[in-house]
């Protein structure tokens, strides 16, 4: 059966709801129900005299329902991997005691948690520059060089690298070489017992491959269109499209901030349109790229979905196939493209190869970075890079072109940014929220108490504070 703490009010289940009695027959096993104590402390402690939730919603939190588990150990829970590379997801310290509170080895998880942030920072400046930096040269490689299928095609190959970098990485890092074959070998499971087989390459890696492709198509093809501002911003929106597929097709928790985030995001979108007049020149722009937008998200959700959760190597090698696909598949389109003088250039002399390099290197860092930046820091700071990408680009647009910042354009850009950063905020960002408000009000009132002269406040304070809890 399940404790009463004697700081909870005495509720039996059958007050709750008649919904809640088809749980009865739950049965809870002995190491959840282990960490379930565990939770409880935590929010019995954490959460002041009268308990910060509900019984339905632990009932809830038993089940698992929507995916919410509070069990999870407590550094773990600071910021989960993009459903990637484990490594990243540190084990609780040895010293933390059941509220939380660590005892020495703190000290040393602060310093931790401190070196977390600058690498953040040092992460978010690489993300933003690479991010950055791509989408201008993309732009002035247009001018002398009209072929952005090409340039896709070109800058996607260099994906092939990704398996020897990672190589060369884990030879330096890892106490435990193995040969190239043996890592394949290893990081080849993650497709299946049977490793890579044509049925797995056609199925599992093939329409990634295809949605790579697309996505970086139709974001270079737009650049052409509109200014690098518009662009960069709008393909934010992709945070708010992967909420929403992963709503509806992975059947993730629902978020009130997110659905708020997501329609920020449309909002901002028709404003952006708006901005410019609607001019067809620009609303094919702002439709490719929110097509790009909308084909990175669906890359994102169906990776959740077929191939679920990938580690460092793993993650390498999948990008690697990916280049080879493009080597061995999309190859014909540039060609066709070519000949077709759709996309033509007179001699392999004039290309611009300074500009075609700089280009692939500049991506090719931007996503290794976003692909093993995890290892060294929080994902939110390196999302935090991509925006900072939008400041940046209206900078050197400002200066290089004649884009008009009317009020319509500056607010659909802060309208679009503020999504973004709403869709950063962590699944308890609401119950941090609480707990840090409710904190904040005991400092207050214990300092009102200090100051008071009348006996009489201090239990009163005291029967105030437990109020607030439970009106949740």
């Amino acid at each position: 059966g399940m404790r009463r703490s004697p700081d909870v009010s005495p509720r039996r289940l059958s007050d709750i709801s008649p919904q809640l009695r088809q749980l009865k027959y739950l049965v809870v096993d002995e190491a959840i129900k282990e960490d379930l104590k565990w939770s409880r402390s935590v929010e019995d402690l954490s959460s002041g005299p009268a308990g910060l939730t509900s019984i339905e919603e632990r009932i809830l939190r038993i089940t698992g329902y929507y995916g919410y588990q509070p069990w999870a150990a407590s550094c773990k829970r600071e910021e989960r991997p993009r459903d990637s590379p484990g490594p990243a997801e540190a084990p609780a310290p040895a010293g933390t005691e059941a509220g939380g509170r660590a005892s020495r080895p703190c000290g040393r998880c602060s310093r931790a948690r401190l070196r977390k942030i600058f690498c953040g920072v040092a992460v978010a400046l690489c993300v933003c520059s690479s991010w950055a930096g791509s989408t201008q040269l993309a732009k002035l490689t247009f001018r002398k060089f009209d072929a952005p299928f090409t340039l896709t095609w070109f800058a996607t190959t260099w994906n092939f690298l990704f398996f020897p970098l990672y190589y060369v990485g884990h030879v330096c890092k890892s106490a435990e070489k193995q040969s190239v074959k043996q890592r394949y070998r290893e990081c080849c499971r993650f497709f299946g017992d049977n490793g890579l087989t044509l049925k797995v390459f056609f199925t599992k890696a093939a329409p990634f491959g295809v949605l790579w492709t697309l996505t970086n198509y139709l974001y270079l093809h737009a650049i052409k269109k509109i200014n690098t501002t518009d662009v960069s911003v709008l393909f934010c929106c992709n945070k708010a499209f992967v909420f929403l597929l992963s709503w509806i097709v992975l059947r993730d928790r629902f978020m009130g901030v997110r659905i708020v985030a997501a329609i920020l995001a449309i909002a901002g979108i028709v404003m952006m349109t708006y901005a410019d007049g609607f001019h067809s020149h620009s609303v094919i722009g702002i439709a490719l790229v929110v097509g790009s937008a909308s084909m990175s998200a669906l890359y994102k959700v169906l990776f959740k979905l077929l191939l679920g959760s990938a580690k460092f190597g793993e993650a390498a090698l999948f990008l690697s196939i990916l280049g080879v696909f493009n080597i061995l598949f999309i190859t014909c389109i540039p060609v066709i493209l070519y000949f077709t003088k759709v996309e033509y250039w007179s001699s392999f002399n004039d290309l611009p190869w300074g500009n075609l390099c700089g280009f692939s290197v500049l991506l090719l860092t931007f996503n290794i970075v976003l692909n093993f930046g995890i290892a060294v820091t929080y994902p939110t700071l390196m999302s935090v890079g991509i925006v900072l990408s939008v400041p940046v680009n209206a900078v050197v647009d400002h200066y290089t072109s004649k884009i008009v910042f009317n009020g319509v354009r500056v607010i659909a850009i802060i309208i679009i940014g503020l999504g973004f950063l709403l869709l950063l905020l962590p699944e308890e960002w609401d119950v941090w929220l609480i707990k840090l408000l409710t904190r904040l009000k005991v400092r207050k009132k214990e300092e009102t108490a200090e100051g008071a002269t009348d006996p009489g406040s201090g239990p009163q304070s005291k029967n105030r504070r437990a109020r607030p809890s439970f009106a949740r």
